[in-house]
């Protein structure tokens, strides 16, 4: 799997989020060395109101770099953190795959069935079907 992390972006919703990703990511960075751009999308409302202030959020995306970086860096490894800005978060997440020229998108899925993926028309289906470059769904660990 080398190849596919050599330069990984890794979205992460929140702090829990960014401790399973990371356990669930860990075998495969420290085997290959991989430098993982760590992400956390704010949804932006497309001119209705946010739903949450963008600074309440940036703060959460912090912690969860924080508790992402805790992790890596008792591994030795290296990693990149970034905040982006998004109406549509799988939109956002594989723009930035693109423009960050990442080798793949590693995520943790969260969960939710079928029926929830159609109804909601969910991020993860979106990134498997939608991506320009290899999509790695982590198993849960």
């Amino acid at each position: 799997m080398s190849d596919l992390l050599a330069r990984p972006l890794v979205p992460v919703a929140n702090e829990d989020d960014a401790v399973a990703t990371y356990e669930s990511l860990r075998e495969y960075l420290v085997d290959d060395d991989g430098t993982p751009l760590v992400v956390n999308v704010i949804e932006k409302a497309g001119g209705a109101p946010d739903k949450a202030g963008v600074e309440q959020r940036q703060k959460a995306a912090e912690a969860a770099f924080e508790a992402f970086r805790e992790r890596a860096a008792a591994d030795d490894l290296t990693v990149k953190t970034e905040i982006i800005y998004g109406t549509d978060v799988a939109d956002a997440i594989i723009d930035h795959a693109r423009d960050a020229d990442a080798s793949a998108i590693a995520f943790h899925s969260r969960g939710g069935g079928a029926l929830l993926n159609v109804l909601s028309g969910s991020v993860r289906t979106k990134l498997v079907t939608e991506s320009d470059r290899p999509v790695i769904v982590l198993p849960n660990k």
